[in-house]
């Protein structure tokens, strides 16, 4: 049980540091264009990560999934609103699901 909250502090620890020494440590404007580029995209990396094997886990299948994924993908490619890329997406899903099923 004492590891237990070994493992909790350390994981307090790591997750305090990470948001307070990018804080103490940079405090004056960052005016190299590589890592200004790099921090602007780290959230859409982040959030793709963390979503992208989430969409191939959603449905009954990994062909509905990719099918839906490559719908939505390419209809805001093509720049159609969030609601229609989604109700489109769905439907593909929807569509695959029943010739597969």
């Amino acid at each position: 049980m004492r590891n237990v909250y070994l493992y909790i502090l350390v994981m307090a620890a790591v997750t305090y540091l990470i948001r307070v020494l990018p804080l103490t440590l940079i405090r004056r404007e960052i005016k190299n264009t590589f890592l200004r580029s790099f921090l602007y995209y780290v959230p859409y990396v982040t959030l793709a990560v963390m979503t992208f094997p989430a969409i191939l886990d959603a449905t009954g299948s990994t062909v509905s999934a990719a099918a839906g994924l490559l719908a939505a993908a390419l209809l805001a490619w093509y720049g159609a609103s969030l609601f229609q890329v989604a109700c489109a997406a769905c439907a593909v899903v929807f569509v695959i699901e029943l010739i597969i099923l």
